[in-house]
């Protein structure tokens, strides 16, 4: 990959990727991930990203967030994403939480910092471990 002014181009791809930070944070901030709830979440966001063609950069979190660093290209509508991530994953973990995630969520533009950068604090996550 190639930095450019704002975007990623991807050389072997001749396509332009835009990175993105998303933050998906559980209601009232409950911290109701575990090592096994936290691996399955992380299996359907993977799943989501590979089915829009996202390059998923890194996944990590804590017991009750979710951080997300991924190059999505501009075809993309950057909500669309943001609603079938979380979707997908209060569905098919509906079984044990009513309501997984909070209404409102981050999303913001990797372009003004080194990537490096937000993947070190997003892999510095205190993943659950129990």
């Amino acid at each position: 990959m190639v930095r450019c002014h704002g975007p990623t181009f991807d050389l072997h791809k001749g396509r332009h990727l835009l990175g993105v930070r998303l933050v998906f944070v559980t209601k009232y901030r409950r911290e109701v991930f575990t090592a096994p709830t936290r691996t399955y979440c992380d299996e359907i966001m993977r799943d989501a990203c590979a089915s829009f063609d996202i390059v998923l950069v890194e996944l990590n979190g804590e017991d009750d967030h979710v951080h997300l660093l991924v190059n999505i290209p501009p075809k993309i509508a950057l909500r669309v994403l943001v609603n079938s991530l979380a979707g997908d994953s209060a569905r098919h973990l509906r079984k044990e939480y009513d309501a997984l995630w909070s209404r409102s969520s981050y999303a913001g533009s990797a372009g003004g910092a080194n990537l490096a950068t937000i993947r070190a604090y997003i892999q510095g996550q205190d993943r659950p471990t129990g």
